[in-house]
C-alpha cells in the first residue's frame, strides 16, 4: 500500500493528497503533520518505513468537503486519490490479496473550485493566467463555477491594476515568468507557448478558427493556453465547462491599480471582507448571481458611455415602477442559482438537485420573461435579455416529467426519478416495496413463531437484511430446529439468517439495484440534454442576474434619494448634494445625518485644493466623489441630488497609507511611489484626490513635495482632481495656476470646543485647528498650552518676514522655529496657563497646588 502512495505522491508533487481508504480520505508523513495542524485533528501513527513510524491523520469521505474549505482557505492545494475499482474487481484482477486502484481524479485548488459548500455564492472565483509574448501582456481568466472566461489585454504596467479588478483566488504564471512575483502557482513554460495556446483554444470549442471570437495577439493566446493546461491538469484530462472567451482591452473600463481599490474600499473593507466596502453599502441583490455581477460592475467601471446609458436606463425603469421593481425581486428571490448548478452539472460533479434547481430556475425565468414581454416600450437593454430568458420549453418539461419535487443532493440512494415518467422502473420500485411488504409480514410471523415480541428484521451494508434479536432471547433462536442461522453476537444483541428471509430479501435487493441502475441511466440522459443547452442555460442565467443588479440598484436608489448620472462626453464634474454611501449608511444606523456637499470641477476650476482640521471631512468629502465617478460608470445612481459626469478614464486615490515591511517600503516610500504612478499616467479625462502630500519627512521637504505636485498635476496632467493638504502655504498657488481653486472644510470654536462642521466651503482655511483636535484626542493639559505658547512664536516669526514673499525661498516659519528652540521651557508657567480654576473642585485645586509646589521645588 505504501508503495501506491508514495507513487501517487511523487505526482502530487506540492499538493496534499487525499488518499482513499474505505470511508476515509487519510493522509501520510508531513501531509498528516501539515493537516492535523490546520484542521486541529489527531495526528496518529500507522505502520513503518524506513524504520520509523509513519504520521497519519484522516477525515471521514463523507464530511471531507468542510476540511477541503479550511485546506484551501489555508492556502493549500489538495490532490484527491479515489478508488478506481472496487474490492471484488481487484480480487478477479489479482487475487485475494491484490491492492485496490487508485488515481489522483482531481486536484483542488482555490481558483478551480465548483462545490456550492466551498465558494462563497456572492462572490466570483477567478482562476488567472499571465501571458507574455514579444513584450506584450495578457491576462486570461476563467470561473469555472459559472463558465465565464475572459481574456484581458494590457501592457505590463497595468498587469497589476488588472490582477487587482479580478481579485482572483489564484494566479497562474509560466516558470520564471517576468510576473513570478504574482503566482502562487508556477507551471511548466511550454504550456505557456503561444501555438499551443491556439491549438488548446481551437479544440476546446470545436472551431477551426479563432476569429469568430475576435482577435487574440501573441500574450491572449498564451495566456489562454497556459489556463486551459492548468484546468485540464488539475481535472485530470477533462477540461470544465467554458463559455466563448470574451476578449476584453484595458481600455474598455475605468483603469484602477490597487492602491486606488484599495484605498476606496471598492469590493472589500479593510477586514478583508465586504463589510465597510461600497459593494457592501450599495449592494441590495436578491440572488447569488446578480451579487456576483454587481461585484464585477463596481470592479470594472464601463468607459463606453451608451452600454453604460443602456444599463442606467433598466435601472430607471424599475425606479420608475415601484409595483414592476418589486414583483421582479420577489420572484428573482425564489430562483435557485442557475448558473453555479450548471457549472457543477458540467463539471462531472453535479447531483440530482442540480438538476431540480435548472428546471425550477429555468421554469422561473420563462414565467419571468413572459411578465416582462408585456411592457409596452421596454428598455433596449430589457428587450435583448427577454428572448434570454425563454427557449427552454423542451427541457423545462422534461425535467419536470423525469424529477421528484425535490430531488437529492446524493444520488446513490435513487428516488429522484418520478413516479410515472419510465413505467419498467415503476415496476421495479412495485417489486421492491412487495418485498419489503413481505419481510414486514416476515417479521411479525418470526415474532409469533418464537414469542419474543421485540424482534427485528434489519438492514446494513455488511449482512444485508438478516434478524436482531436481545442476547436474553438468542438461545431458542440458537436450537438446530429453529430454522434460523447464527450469523453476529454484538454486545448486547445477537444477529440471525432464515431462508424466507433470504429469498424475500434477494428479490428486495436485486430489484433495487436494478432500480439505481435505472435512475442512475436516467440521470445520466437528463444531464446530457441539460448540457445540450449549457450556453442557453448560461446565457438565462446572465440575464437573470442582470435584472437582479439593476432592480438591486433601483431599491437603493428609491432608499436613498439617488440620482441618475448625466453622461457627457467633456471633462466636467459637477455634483450638488452628494454623500459618501458607506459612511451615509453607519450614519443613519446610529440616527445620524451625513452633511451633503457640491463638486463642482470644469476646465476652468478643475483643481480643487481643500484645506481644514483633521476630522473635518476632507477624506471623506474625497472619497465619495471617487466614489460617484465609479457608481456613474458601473451604471448605477449616484448618491446626489443631481450629477453630471464627463467619463473617467483612470482614478487615482492617494488617501492614506501604510507601511509595507514585506518590500521594505515606509509609509512615506509608499505614498511616494502611489503619487509618482499618479503623475506618471493621469490624463486630461482622468479624476484624482490626494490626501496630505507630503506628510513622513521634514517640513521643509514635505511642502516642497506637495508644491511641485501640485504643479505638476495643474500643467501637466491637466486632470481633475480633489487636493487636501494643511500645508497652508500652498493656497498661494491660487495666485499663479488659474485652474486652482480653494476650498475648506468649515469648523469652529464655541466655548474653547471645536465644532465640526463637515461642510465644504469656498476660499482657504482660516487656521488648522490642530490644537483644537488634539485637545479632542485627549492630550494633557499642559502640553496643550505648550503648544500654544509655542504656536504664538510661531506665527509671530511669520508676521515679522512677511509671510511668503517669493516662492519657497523665505518660509518664516522656520526662522521662527529656530528662535523657539533655543527658548527654554518655561514648565510652571505652562502648567498654570493650562489650569481652568472656575472648572476645578476644591481637590482638585489642592492637588493642583501641590503639583505646582513640586514644580517651584524643582
Amino acid at each position: 500500500m505504501m508503495a501506491q502512495y508514495l507513487a501517487l505522491k511523487a505526482e502530487a508533487q506540492d499538493c496534499l493528497l487525499f488518499y482513499r481508504m474505505g470511508d476515509f480520505f487519510e493522509l501520510f508523513f508531513d501531509d498528516a503533520k501539515i493537516a492535523s495542524a490546520v484542521l486541529d485533528i489527531a495526528l496518529t501513527a500507522r505502520g513503518e518505513h524506513a524504520g520509523e513510524k509513519i504520521p497519519m491523520c484522516g477525515v471521514p469521505a463523507h464530511s471531507a468537503e468542510g476540511y477541503l474549505a479550511r485546506l484551501i482557505k489555508a492556502g493549500h492545494r489538495v490532490a484527491i486519490a479515489e478508488q478506481t475499482e472496487t474490492p471484488e474487481q481487484a480480487k478477479k484482477r489479482g487475487g485475494s490479496k491484490a491492492l485496490v486502484a487508485r488515481a489522483i481524479i482531481r486536484v483542488v485548488t482555490a481558483g478551480t473550485l465548483t462545490e456550492e459548500a466551498l465558494l462563497d455564492s456572492r462572490a466570483a472565483n477567478w482562476c488567472v493566467a499571465i501571458g507574455e509574448a514579444g513584450g506584450e501582456v495578457a491576462v486570461a481568466a476563467a470561473d469555472i463555477s459559472t463558465g465565464r472566461f475572459e481574456i484581458l489585454e494590457c501592457s505590463a504596467d497595468a498587469l497589476g491594476a488588472a490582477i487587482a479588478r479580478l481579485n482572483p483566488a489564484e494566479v497562474v504564471t509560466a516558470e520564471q515568468g517576468e510576473a513570478a512575483m504574482l503566482a502562487t502557482t508556477a507551471r511548466p513554460r511550454g504550456e505557456f507557448d503561444s501555438a499551443r495556446g491556439e491549438a488548446r483554444l481551437k479544440q476546446q470549442f470545436g472551431v477551426a478558427t479563432l476569429d469568430g471570437f475576435g482577435s487574440f495577439s501573441r500574450a491572449a493566446l498564451s495566456a489562454a493556453g497556459g489556463l486551459l493546461a492548468y484546468l485540464e491538469h488539475t481535472a485530470k484530462g477533462s477540461l470544465p465547462f467554458l463559455r466563448p472567451p470574451r476578449i476584453t482591452r484595458s481600455d474598455a473600463c475605468m483603469a484602477i491599480d490597487a492602491a486606488t481599490r484599495e484605498s476606496l474600499e471598492l469590493t472589500q473593507g479593510q477586514s478583508g471582507t465586504r463589510r465597510g466596502s461600497l459593494l457592501d453599502a450599495v449592494d441590495r441583490t436578491v440572488t447569488g448571481g446578480g451579487a456576483r455581477l454587481l461585484g464585477q460592475d463596481i470592479a470594472a467601471p464601463l468607459m463606453d458611455r451608451d452600454a453604460i446609458d443602456a444599463r442606467l436606463d433598466l435601472v430607471q425603469h424599475f425606479h420608475d415602477e415601484p409595483g414592476l421593481r418589486d414583483e421582479i425581486r420577489s420572484v428573482l428571490r425564489a430562483l435557485p442559482d442557475i448558473g453555479r448548478a450548471l457549472g457543477r452539472i458540467a463539471a462531472g460533479r453535479g447531483s440530482p438537485r442540480d438538476l431540480g434547481q435548472l428546471r425550477d430556475g429555468l421554469d422561473g425565468a420563462w414565467r419571468l420573461g413572459e411578465r416582462l414581454d408585456g411592457i409596452a416600450t421596454p428598455p433596449a437593454l430589457l428587450a435583448d435579455l427577454i428572448p434570454q430568458m425563454r427557449g427552454h420549453g423542451a427541457l423545462i418539461d422534461l425535467l419536470q416529467r423525469a424529477l421528484v419535487p425535490s430531488p437529492p443532493i446524493d444520488a446513490n440512494g435513487g428516488g429522484y426519478i418520478a413516479e410515472g415518467y419510465d413505467a419498467a422502473l415503476d415496476d421495479l420500485r412495485d417489486a421492491g416495496a412487495g418485498g419489503r411488504r413481505a419481510i414486514a409480514a416476515l417479521e411479525a410471523d418470526y415474532r409469533g413463531r418464537t414469542g419474543v415480541s421485540a424482534l427485528k428484521i434489519k438492514h446494513n451494508g455488511v449482512l444485508g437484511y438478516h434478524i436482531e434479536v436481545a442476547a436474553k432471547h438468542a438461545d431458542d433462536l440458537m436450537r438446530p430446529e429453529s430454522g434460523f442461522t447464527h450469523r453476529q453476537t454484538l454486545a448486547g444483541v445477537v444477529r440471525f439468517n432464515a431462508p424466507e428471509l433470504h429469498e424475500v430479501a434477494l428479490k428486495v435487493t436485486q430489484a433495487g439495484a436494478h432500480a439505481l441502475a435505472a435512475e442512475a441511466a436516467h440521470l445520466e440522459d437528463l444531464t446530457a440534454a441539460a448540457l445540450d443547452r449549457r450556453e442557453a442555460i448560461a446565457a438565462t442565467a446572465d440575464a437573470l442576474a442582470r435584472l437582479d443588479v439593476a432592480a438591486g440598484l433601483a431599491e437603493r436608489a428609491a432608499e436613498g434619494g439617488w440620482a441618475r448620472p448625466a453622461l457627457v462626453d467633456h471633462p466636467c464634474f459637477e455634483i450638488e448634494g452628494g454623500r459618501h454611501p458607506v459612511v451615509e449608511t453607519a450614519l443613519a444606523k446610529s440616527g445620524e445625518r451625513f452633511v451633503a456637499n457640491d463638486c463642482i470641477l470644469s476646465e476652468a476650476n478643475r483643481l480643487w485644493l481643500v484645506t481644514g482640521p483633521n476630522m473635518g471631512g476632507k477624506s471623506t468629502f474625497l472619497r465619495q466623489n471617487a466614489l460617484i465617478a465609479v457608481l456613474a460608470q458601473a451604471g448605477a445612481y449616484v448618491p446626489a441630488t443631481r450629477a453630471k459626469l464627463g467619463l473617467v478614464d483612470r482614478l487615482f486615490s492617494r488617501v492614506g497609507a501604510s507601511d509595507n515591511l514585506a518590500r521594505g517600503r515606509s509609509t512615506f516610500m509608499v505614498e511616494m511611489v502611489e503619487t509618482a504612478a499618479i503623475l506618471a499616467q493621469a490624463t486630461p479625462r482622468s479624476f484624482v484626490i490626494l490626501d496630505e502630500v507630503g506628510r513622513g519627512t521634514s517640513t521643509y521637504d514635505g511642502l516642497a513635495i506637495a508644491w511641485a505636485v501640485v504643479e505638476a498635476i495643474h500643467e501637466d496632467n491637466r486632470c481633475r482632481c480633489l487636493f487636501a493638504t494643511h500645508y497652508h502655504e500652498l493656497t498661494r498657488l491660487a495666485e499663479r495656476c488659474e485652474a486652482l481653486s480653494l476650498h475648506h472644510v468649515r469648523a469652529r470654536e464655541w466655548k474653547g470646543d471645536l465644532v465640526l462642521l463637515h461642510e465644504v466651503a469656498e476660499g482657504p482655511a482660516d487656521r488648522s485647528y490642530g490644537l483644537a483636535v488634539a485637545r479632542l484626542a485627549g492630550l494633557p493639559p499642559v502640553t496643550i498650552a505648550r503648544a500654544k505658547a509655542v504656536l504664538a512664536k510661531l506665527e509671530a516669526g511669520r508676521e515679522k518676514t512677511g509671510g511668503i514673499a517669493a516662492g519657497l525661498d523665505d518660509l518664516p516659519l522656520f526662522a521662527a522655529m529656530e528662535a523657539v528652540a533655543e527658548e527654554p521651557v518655561d514648565t510652571l508657567r505652562a502648567e498654570l496657563s493650562s489650569l481652568d480654576i472656575d472648572a476645578m473642585s476644591p481637590r482638585e485645586a489642592l492637588d493642583a497646588l501641590y503639583r505646582l509646589k513640586t514644580l517651584v521645588d524643582e
